[in-house]
């Protein structure tokens, strides 16, 4: 069977554990110390704060810059419930915005539509690993006051005319195991405020300044030293991993491109595919099935929106929809819970293999399967 996904983990991660086990410090160190200071550098930021995942890396965020009851977030019902769940965890309103139809992220003109008194934060996320309209959603921002908290947990890496995504706001990244570096479990959050660090730095740890010395309501949402030994080798690997991602994109592409929708890559943009993610026509499930038998794994991001969760649709006060022909943004009536291009996407996309362990022989396999779906 040709995986979905593979982590890539060899000898120097097994020994950078060994080292940590050896040293018998296992709880967070001098090993995370070093891993936020690589990432920060990375991400070409200030200040970066490990924390234990990266659902833990978007609460901290939001709590960091101070959202809570009250307020609306913007974000997107197209992605996995983590980013939208934060935003409850704080006592907010997610307000659901519809999606660009090519990159299946969070369409910014709908943001501004969206945007009303109540609205604090923007929350997108860089789906898939190809970047959001992030200069425009910056500008929005900036314009309405509002805090931005990229969601970049599938997006390690990548950049936006050569600025690392993760810079552009309050980034949020995960390491889980099948992201494109991984510590396991475990995530980080990258910043330029020296005081929205410090704050983070507080919640992670149960609210201590210092040793029993407990200043604010704080959480157990720390990153160990194991986690950040693999982290560390994880990192120096990204480059490499990261290119042979887009090789392997590339190369799927020239072969199914004009058969299949296949992921847009917008000018000056780098996409780091998280995921390959195809459009399918029409009897998805056949393909899964027929793929599967060729001995192809795959995956659907996402079968279900958000918004069509059961636990969001046993709830609906709890959130608001937005999309292209809504004709209001205060109230949460039946026909505002539509997202039309999100749940469109929701039935017709398919991720296929893309990952760095990936062969030659496979990827040839991959693409021949797809051709013979197509005709």
């Amino acid at each position: 069977m040709i995986p979905i996904a593979f982590p890539l983990l060899g000898n120097e991660e097994k020994d950078a554990v060994l080292q940590v086990l050896a040293s018998g410090h296992l709880a967070q160190g001098d090993q995370v110390a070093r891993f936020e200071h690589d990432f920060a550098q990375m991400c070409a930021v200030r200040e970066a704060v490990a924390v234990s995942s990266g659902t833990a890396a978007l609460h901290l965020a939001l709590l960091a810059h101070g959202v809570g009851p009250g307020d609306e977030v913007i974000t997107t019902a197209f992605s996995f419930s983590a980013t939208a769940n934060a935003i409850l965890l704080v006592g907010a309103t997610p307000v659901f915005v519809d999606i660009e139809p090519d990159t299946y992220n969070i369409d910014p003109t709908l943001v501004e539509k969206a945007i009303t008194s109540r609205t604090k934060a923007l929350l997108p996320v860089h789906l898939f690993g190809h970047p959001c309209a992030i200069d425009r959603l910056s500008q929005l921002a900036q314009t309405y006051h509002l805090t931005l908290i990229e969601d970049a947990c599938q997006a390690h890496a990548a950049t936006i005319h050569g600025k690392p995504v993760g810079g552009f706001g309050t980034g949020c990244f995960s390491f889980y195991a099948t992201k494109n570096m991984t510590t396991g479990e475990g995530g980080m959050v990258t910043t330029n405020d020296a005081d929205i660090a410090k704050r983070l730095r507080l919640l992670r740890n149960h609210g201590q300044k210092e040793r029993y010395q407990h200043i604010d309501l704080g959480y157990n949402l720390r990153m160990t030293d194991i986690q950040a030994a693999l982290g560390i080798v994880q990192l120096q690997r990204l480059e490499q991993m990261t290119m042979q991602r887009i090789a392997n994109a590339t190369f799927l592409t020239e072969q199914i491109a004009g058969v299949v929708q296949t992921p847009t890559v917008r000018p000056g943009y780098q996409h780091v595919y998280h995921q390959y993610t195809i459009q399918v026509p029409h009897n998805r499930d056949q393909w899964v099935l027929h793929l599967r038998e060729r001995g192809i794994g795959t995956a659907i991001h996402y079968p279900v929106p958000i918004h069509q969760q059961p636990f969001y649709l046993a709830k609906k006060q709890m959130f608001r929809c937005v999309h292209a022909h809504s004709t209001t943004t205060d109230n949460c009536t039946q026909t505002d819970m539509q997202l039309p291009l999100t749940e469109h996407a929701a039935h017709h996309v398919l991720s296929l293999p893309v990952h760095p362990a990936l062969r030659k022989a496979d990827l040839t396999t991959i693409a021949k399967e797809v051709l013979v779906l197509c005709h």
